[in-house]
This record gives C-alpha cells, structure tokens and sequence, in this order.
C-alpha cells in the first residue's frame, strides 16, 4: 500500500524558494531538515534554462540565503551567518570562494545590487540612539554585559510578532562595496545613506524589507518605505521615500496619504515608478492600487483603477508590468500593458515569486493543495514548464488525496467557495469531517502548498476536510473581504454552518464524526461557533483570539475598533457581542488548545483564558503550550509534535 503524508515525511521534503534572476541567470534557494538536530540548511542552486541539472553553489554547512544576481550575471550576493549574526557574501557565479563584504555589528537584512556591479545596497539595523556603526557596536557590547533585562517604552507600538522593538534598532540603507571587507566603520568601504533616520521599514520577522527597496536603473537613486510616524508611533504609516546616492538627500514622496505604500520599482527609462497604495490603514486588506509617480513632477495616476484584485510582487517587463494577485482561491500571474486592464498569463494552483527572465519569459514558484512548490518557466502564451524537480524523490509513493472545489450559498445567500479535501481512497459516502478554517481574518485558503497546516497531513486515510473560503476572505474582491467588519462572528460563522449543511446534504459527511479547527481568526471562529452550537464533536484552537476586549495586548491596536465594531471604552457591550469568552456559558465541545509563548500577535493569555473557563467548566479540554514558539510552530520537533497532538485529538473524538 502506498504511502500517505505525515508530520515526518512533510519535513523530509526538500523547500524550494523564490528565485533570484539576473543577467541571464538563475539561483534558487533550497531548505532541507535535520530532524536529529531540529535544524534547517539553505543551499543555493544555479537553475539551467536549457535542462542541464542543478548546480549547487554553496555547501551544507551552513546556511546561504536571499540570493541576488549582479546586473551582469557574474556575481552573487547572499547572507550567511558569522558570529551569529547574517553578513553579506559575493562569490562569482562561474566558480570560486564566498567573500564576506560585511561586518555589521546588528547584521544585515539583506541587499541589492547597484546598476555598476560594484557596490551594493545593504538594509541594515542601527541603534537610533547610536545611529553610525562603530556606535551602535559600542551599545551592542555594552548591552551584552548588562544585567538588566527590563524592556521600557513610551511608546504605542513596542512590539511585533516575536519581538521587543524597545532597544531602538532601525533600518539604515548602506552603500556597500562588493569586493572587499568594508570593515566596521563608514569610512572603510561603507556609506550610509540614511545617517538620519529613526524610522521603521517593515519588520523581517513577518516579511522582507528589501521588496519595499529599489534602485533607479542610473544608481543615483534609491526608493524605499518606511513608516513615517514619530514616536509615540500611535499610527503607523509607511509612505515612500527617495535618497539620492551622491548628496544624500532625501525626501517624501507620499507625505499626505493616509493609507500605506509599498514595493516601488523605477521604470526601465529612471524617470518614474510604481508603487502600492491603499487608502485605509485600519484595514489592512484594503485593495492594493498600482500608482505610477513621475519623478520629475510628483504626478501620480492610478492604474488599473477599476480592477477589484490586489496585485503583489509587480516588476517591469520592458515596458509592462508583471506581477501576482489572488484571485478565486488561486494566484495567477498577470500582466499589465499600458492603460488596459491586466490580463491573466498563467493560472496553475499558486504561483508566487514572479521575475522576468529578459527574453519574453517569466519565472515563478509553483504550488497547489496536493504539489509542494517547485520552480517553473512561464512563456508568453501561459504554458508552464517546470525548471525543477527537487522534491519528487520524497514525494515518491505518496497517494494523493482528491481536491474538489465546491460553490454553494452562504450567508446572505451569497456565493461562497470551499475545497474539499478527501483521503485517498475514501468512497463518496459519509466520512469523518474536519473544517480547516484559515486565518486572517483577511486571507485565503487557496490551492496552494501549506507547511505549518497541510492538509494532506490532516486527512490521513480517513479523513474529509472542508477549506470555506468564508465572507471576509481575500481573492473573491474588496466588498467581500470587507463584509464582516464589525462582526467578525456573523457571516464566517453562518457560512461554515451552511458548509456543513451543504456536504452533510450530499452524503460526504457523517453528522455524529465532525470536527472544527484553526488558527489566529480561525481560532476565533472555532472558539465562537463552539459557544453556539455542540454540533461538533471535538474542536481545535490554536493562537485563538477569545476575548475581544482583551486584545489590546497584541502587537499593533490600530484599526481593532473597525474590526471588533466598537472600542471597548466607548461600547463594551458591542465588542462583547462578538467575544466568544462573553458566550461562553454554550461552551460544551472537546477542545484543544494550542499557543506559542512568544506570540505578540494573539498574547498567549488568550489561549490560557481559553482553557481555563474550557476546565473550570468541566469540558473536556488539553493545553498545548509552547514556550520557544511564536504565533506559528515552526521548529522540525515542535511542529511534528503538534501535528502529532493534533491527530491524537481528532482520532481521539472521531
């Protein structure tokens, strides 16, 4: 009998990225696990075009990544660590030795490539007290001998995701040269470019600053965001910004918008470029325009400006713009040419990381529910051809589960779609249900390849899911996504009940064996629907939001009073209607629960508030707690074992 995925053969697949491309060339970082050690490696490959195997460019021992080609296709930049922090290296691409370029007392964040090939644009984090290098590795040594652990703020946003933003690091923008040691000091091959700023660019524990950096095709210019707001930061709003090279002179171009922008590129001629706008900082999936800024005049125009997707990842193709967007549970790629409006290139599952390879063609990273991702090739009339094939070996023997994509009416009657996800072999009769709800509110569960929560682990051999792409979800336009501010209980909670209705109506599934389970909002809308119905038999909540008025705690208060649909100073009474703790008294459902200590996102006191009325209720209830782990579990034992924990509890109550 053939194989089905587990915990531990999900970690033995090889993870391919985002590929860098330049000059002609391509290289694509690879992470595989040491499940005796608990640790990953990153290799970088050099990816053929013309079908020759994968050259490995950098060893097994230790990590190499976010790789980036010269202009020319000679060089590679990447990080790798030393002395524990990340430093920039360059090796030639036809063969020879790493160098590293940098020793930068915080490390670097990574880099891009000047237009010469000469020099580099390095991120990098300083001390905003002790902003130059040699200063902020003087505090770097002091604070290392220090007993004091004690983090002290005045301000509103001190922490995101995992970590304190209380020792004052942020962001500078380096001018680095590319063939030797720059030394420690900003005379030593070094120019920061920002010597001034105290502010933040978007934080590399969620996301990677370099995609809001850009290099103008002279090198005179630099574009990057950056939150513009001063200390105490009770508004963060990230607006873009130019530095010119020579002077170091820099300025605002977005100094009034209200709302966010992002990922600015120069367009092929330097005398403008395009960025991503949205309009409502309170709502963080508020639909991404593409703005186009002339340099020259600041005039802007908004392209596309009807199109109800929000694009990502846009780059120039000569003259068009190529880039990604959801749309429909899926990412295709897309293209935009002059004042028209996108069209669609390829749609194949999720395809993410899209580059120009200079010829017409296009290379992205292809996934969908069933297939981990893998480097393609993308032509001009969508055939999609793949460049890689590094996981097949792991892959190898696996029965596949069936994927169904299912339409039915939802809330509102509205339309509403779902996967479903059945066990191989499993018969079109009544089976075990279990809803995987996604996160977010605000995302999607897409045909993509998911590590932290896969699907195919989930359902085994017995196993149905139903993935119910629910009111508030991206990809399905901005009206939806939009529709459950301010009663984030309401039509989610009415769609997957109407979800269950609609499987338990076509024979798929068993009344007496379902379950709920999810993470974040998914969390939520477990803990929610388990106060209003006992339909379930067994629930799983993980870094569940539970009680609205204490979610303060978290990591960044702006924009909750839309979502919870009041603030609980002002109307308590209508942030409870939507609590899930201030129903409590339906609790009745066997639930797990699960929290990371380090998660700022949802505070780990949600979890424990969880469980702690889950117990002093007398429910049937088991706590998972895991004090090295953030808001996703994301260490090779800590994950296995909760996917492990996970199985138990399903096969424990179905």
């Amino acid at each position: 009998m053939a194989d089905v995925l587990d915990a531990e053969r999900l970690w033995s697949i090889p993870r391919v990225g985002v590929a860098a491309v330049g000059g002609g060339r391509v290289v694509v970082p690879v992470t595989t696990h040491d499940l005796d050690e608990n640790v990953g490696t990153t290799r970088l490959w050099e990816v053929h075009l013309d079908g020759r195997p994968l050259r490995a460019l950098t060893s097994t021992t230790a990590s190499a990544t976010k790789p980036v080609i010269s202009p020319d296709g000679a060089r590679l930049a990447f990080l790798r660590k030393v002395d524990g922090r990340q430093q920039v290296h360059v090796m030639a691409l036809d063969g020879g030795e790493a160098d590293g370029v940098t020793d930068l007392p915080l490390g670097a964040i990574g880099a891009r490539w000047m237009p010469d090939g000469r020099h580099l644009v390095v991120v990098a984090n300083v001390y905003r007290d002790h902003p130059d290098l040699d200063a902020t590795r003087a505090e770097r040594d002091r604070l290392a001998d220090t007993k004091v652990t004690a983090h002290v703020t005045e301000d509103a946003r001190f922490r995101h995701w995992d970590r304190w933003l209380t020792n004052g690091e942020v962001p500078h923008l380096l001018l680095v040269a590319a063939d030797a040691s720059t030394g420690t000091s900003a005379g030593a091959e070094v120019r920061d470019l920002t010597p001034s700023s105290m502010r933040w660019m978007r934080w590399d524990n969620t996301g990677d600053p370099l995609d809001d950096v850009d290099v103008s095709p002279d090198g005179s210019t630099v574009a990057w965001c950056a939150n513009r707001s001063g200390p105490p930061h009770t508004q963060v709003r990230w607006s873009l910004f130019v530095t010119d090279v020579a002077t170091g002179d820099e300025r605002c171009l977005t100094p009034d918008h209200e709302g966010h922008a992002s990922h600015p590129r120069f367009r092929p001629d330097g005398t403008g470029l395009v960025y991503g706008k949205t309009y409502d900082p309170r709502f963080y999936a508020d639909r991404v325009r593409l703005v186009a800024h002339e340099l020259a005049t600041g005039e802007e125009r908004t392209l596309a400006a009807d199109w109800d997707r929000s694009p990502t990842n846009w780059s120039f193709d000569g003259d068009d713009l190529v880039f990604e967007a959801e749309d429909d549970a899926r990412q295709p790629i897309w293209r935009l040419r002059g004042d028209g409006p996108p069209t669609e290139v390829a749609r194949d599952g999720t395809l993410v990381g899209v580059s120009p390879l200079g010829d017409g063609t296009l290379v992205a990273t292809r996934s969908s529910l069933t297939r981990p991702p893998e480097l393609v090739r993308v032509v001009a009339d969508g055939i999609i051809t793949p460049l890689t094939d590094v996981t097949a070996e792991a892959m190898a023997g696996l029965e596949l589960p069936t994927v169904e994509d299912v339409r039915f009416a939802g809330a509102r009657r509205d339309e509403v779609q779902m996967f479903v996800v059945s066990a191989p072999g499993l018969d079109d009769g009544p089976a075990p249900l279990v809803h995987v709800i996604h996160g977010g509110p605000h995302g999607t569960f897409g045909d993509t390849w998911h590590w932290r929560w896969n699907t195919m682990a989930f359902v085994g051999r017995h196993l149905r899911a139903a993935l119910v792409n629910f009111h508030g979800s991206t990809s399905f336009g901005q009206d939806y996504a939009a529709s459950i501010r301010g009663a984030w209980g309401d039509l989610p909670a009415a769609d997957i009940e109407a979800a269950t209705d609609v499987l338990f109506d076509r024979g798929l599934a068993d009344p007496e064996r379902m379950a709920i389970m999810g993470g974040s909002y998914g969390g939520y809308l477990v803990s929610w629907l388990i106060g209003r119905t006992d339909r379930y038999r067994c629930a799983i909540a993980h870094a569940a939001v539970t009680n609205l008025a204490n979610m303060y705690a978290t990591d960044g208060t702006e924009g909750l009073g839309e979502a919870h649909g009041a603030v609980p100073w002002d109307d308590l009474d209508r942030v409870q209607r939507w609590s899930p703790m201030a129903h409590a008294g339906g609790f009745s459902t066997p639930t797990l629960v699960i929290h990371g200590d380090r998660d700022h996102r949802v505070p780990v006191g949600q979890g424990l508030e969880l469980y702690g009325v889950l117990k002093a209720k007398g429910v049937d209830a088991r706590l998972v707690h895991y004090p090295d782990e953030n808001h996703w579990i994301l260490s090779p034992a800590n994950s296995i074992h909760w996917y492990g924990e996970v199985a138990a509890w399903l096969t424990r109550h179905l």
